[in-house]
């Protein structure tokens, strides 16, 4: 027999008592991208809160693993690949006869996506809980109404922590964790000899700048990125600008530090590239930053998991959704154009054609907000 989940209001010590011999196994599903999983990091942290003793695993995707790796929280984190064809079929009707092996006793869906409905459900957990979007039904046995993401604003992190309420873990949000990625010490060795290797001062003032976005929809203007590095590069000699991108946008992040260097030339050797990081060291490298700027994309929100000022640029999306989640003694802007017609969209099509919400973000506001934080973290040292 499955051990009995507490309704909300009974005492949390009751928890995860443990029923005839067995402890409350908990799974939490989040599939598909990094921001996203980064997202349901602070309910991670309340789950273990409310069930001290209880057994949680994470269904994560490869790409986003390295965000719940090492989570102190978690006992278990099991990857999901994502083979075409008829190698999806097998391979997920393989995984969910694993999963019901498992006996699971909870399961939350944080996706609500076919696949992870689907995962969910086969699992055969006495309680299966995800949001209530058309067609999912017959998936969970309890279901929260869904916060459209687009109107009115809400924050990712609070529509994530709505699905622990039938848990009796509070929602408001001050009473929400702030998200978080484990250290990795391999990581941080491995940037520390990077950037010995490039030359960098040990006592360098380090700005990270990843200009890479995900989609084109997010993607500022490269000569805005080149204008505001070499700005910063120029307005004092101990920083260090730190150009980053994903691997498919390698060119891109190249081109954009040599327009910045030629924007620069006298203080050229003060903006670098120092390759590709992969999540575990870009976290490692914003640690040891001074300031992190970039747009609403996964690294931002993997830079938020620590307490690193932020400038965040937001062009079809809004802060007020996606803003880094995080403490109240640390530092994030959140820099976009403003109210537009077309603000915020789908990201599937520009109506207007011209991106105007990312052109529009003018580099001046951007090292305006940079020079702020930078001028706080001065302050602070």
């Amino acid at each position: 027999m499955s051990p009995r989940l507490p309704d909300q209001g009974r005492h949390p010590g009751d928890a995860d008592r443990r029923s005839h011999g067995r402890t409350l196994k908990i799974l939490l599903v989040r599939l598909r991208l990094i921001g996203d999983v980064v997202f349901t990091t602070p309910a991670i942290t309340a789950l273990r809160q409310r069930f001290p003793t209880a057994r949680i695993s994470y269904l994560v995707e490869l790409v986003a693993e390295p965000v719940v790796r090492g989570n102190p929280h978690l006992d278990e984190v099991i990857v999901v690949e994502r083979p075409r064809g008829w190698r999806r079929l097998r391979y997920d009707l393989a995984l969910a006869a694993r999963l019901r092996r498992a006996r699971f006793d909870l399961v939350i869906d944080f996706h609500g996506g076919p696949r992870s409905a689907w995962l969910t459900r086969a699992t055969g957990a006495a309680r299966r809980i995800g949001y209530a979007l058309p067609g999912r039904g017959w998936a969970y046995t309890e279901m929260l109404p869904w916060t459209p993401a687009l109107v009115p604003p809400r924050h990712s992190v609070e529509n994530q922590f709505d699905l622990l309420r039938p848990l009796g873990i509070p929602g408001a949000a001050s009473e929400v964790p702030p998200v978080e990625m484990a250290e990795d010490a391999a990581a941080a060795t491995s940037v520390a000899r990077r950037l010995q290797n490039a030359g960098v001062p040990a006592d360098s003032a380090l700005v990270v700048m990843h200009v890479s976005a995900g989609n084109p929809f997010r993607r500022w203007p490269a000569g805005h990125f080149a204008e505001v590095a070499a700005t910063l590069a120029r307005a004092q000699s101990s920083r260090r600008i730190i150009i980053s991108s994903g691997p498919s946008e390698r060119d891109s992040a190249d081109i954009i530090a040599a327009s910045a260097q030629s924007l620069a030339p006298d203080v050229a050797e003060r903006i670098l590239r120092c390759g590709e990081f992969d999540l575990a060291e870009l976290r490692a490298l914003v640690a040891r930053a001074a300031l992190y700027i970039g747009g609403d994309s996964g690294p931002m929100h993997i830079a938020a998991t620590t307490t690193v000022p932020i400038v965040a640029l937001f062009g079809p999306t809004l802060p007020q959704r996606s803003i880094p989640w995080r403490t109240s003694g640390t530092s994030a802007i959140g820099v976009d154009a403003g109210p537009l017609p077309c603000r915020p969209c789908h990201q599937r099509r520009c109506e207007p054609g011209d991106f105007r919400c990312l052109t529009r973000i003018e580099p001046a506001r951007v090292i305006a907000a940079a020079e702020q934080l930078l001028h706080v973290e001065n302050s602070r040292t």
